[in-house]
């Protein structure tokens, strides 16, 4: 493990007099599975258990999810579906379980945190309305595509159809249908929802709240457990948010367009980490955009500079770890001050 620790932080004081932030970059922190130059083809998420584990979804064949210690050493491969696009590892009195939107096969999933699947939710006990759509032929095709999901206090499954309509689909603990808002029609400061990447709930508050991270319309917003009275986060300056995670009062947003972001209860950013400029190609200056793209080879990658952030996560000491959008994968590491 390198010794160099890079500081990382540039530190945004709100006009509240919010409480400094500050990280640090591990570099180099996660290592590889036995035989693999890199991690894998990365389009999902991470998460860590309570134990500390760290767990990583990757898009190839057998891949599944891949487990590393603390320290960032490989542990093991869950053998779950490659297509994990959203996940979260959640506890409560019954146990602590893994639950994933299932984006290649259109299913919602609950495992163990050895991989062994006890639930399951299949596209067929999705509304047909919303999970349905017509091909060219007139031939009814199934037009969920879900991107993301998590569990309320509750026992409740939220999960949102983020590559379809934006739908977000609430289940009772044991897997049965109960609501659907959100998508197209439900009307948010005049627009619809739009590519809703993945939501989350928010636990901060209380009642707990669901967060929104709209990325079609570049904002993020809250709403409701039922799905109303949504309250704007931000709509302006953000980076196309696609991922979170919370740790006491904080939330960090992974942003794919090129950075990594820190926020208090109260929706003031107050860091903003490894943030990427290379937001297009200018071939006068020889220089290839670097952000919401997955073809960025790890030759290229620098040293505590994003490129696409996909997902991310607090571990249990309020670290951040963050999970790229690219075919080798890359994960990086902020260790809190």
């Amino acid at each position: 493990m390198p010794t160099l620790r890079l500081l990382a932080l540039l530190t945004v004081c709100s006009l509240a007099q919010a409480a400094e932030v500050k990280y640090e970059l591990l570099p180099n922190f996660l290592g590889t599975p036995p035989g693999k130059a890199q991690i894998g083809n990365g389009h999902g998420e991470i998460a860590v258990d309570s134990a500390g584990l760290i767990y990583v979804s990757v898009q190839e064949k057998d891949a599944g999810i891949q487990v590393y210690g603390k320290d960032g050493k490989y542990v093991k491969t869950l053998a779950l579906p490659m297509s994990l696009h959203g996940f979260v590892v959640r506890k409560s009195a019954e146990g602590e379980f893994l639950y994933g939107a299932v984006l290649g096969e259109q299913r919602f999933i609950k495992a163990k945190l050895d991989g062994t699947v006890v639930m399951e939710i299949k596209s067929d006990a999705f509304p047909a309305d919303k999970g349905k759509a017509k091909d060219k032929a007139g031939k009814s095709v199934n037009a969920l595509k879900l991107t993301s999901c998590d569990v309320a206090p509750n026992g409740d499954i939220y999960i949102v159809d983020g590559y379809g309509k934006s739908w977000v689909f609430v289940f009772d603990k044991d897997g049965k249908f109960k609501s659907v808002f959100g998508g197209p029609t439900q009307i948010v400061d005049g627009k619809g929802f739009a590519n809703t990447h993945k939501v989350f709930v928010d636990t901060r508050f209380s009642p707990a709240r669901l967060l929104c991270l709209d990325r079609g319309n570049n904002r993020m917003f809250h709403v409701d457990l039922d799905g109303a009275n949504p309250t704007m986060i931000a709509n302006t300056g953000l980076r196309n948010p696609s991922s979170a995670s919370f740790h006491g009062e904080l939330m960090c947003v992974a942003e794919i367009a090129g950075r990594v972001s820190v926020w208090n209860k109260e929706g003031k950013m107050l860091a903003e980490l490894g943030s990427n400029d290379r937001i297009a190609d200018d071939k006068d200056k020889g220089i290839r955009k670097e952000t919401n793209t997955p073809r960025v080879p790890p030759a290229e990658w620098r040293e505590g500079v994003v490129t696409s952030p996909h997902g991310i996560t607090f571990d249990n000491d309020g670290n951040i770890l963050e999970t790229e959008w690219n075919t080798f994968g890359r994960v990086l590491r902020w260790n809190r001050k």
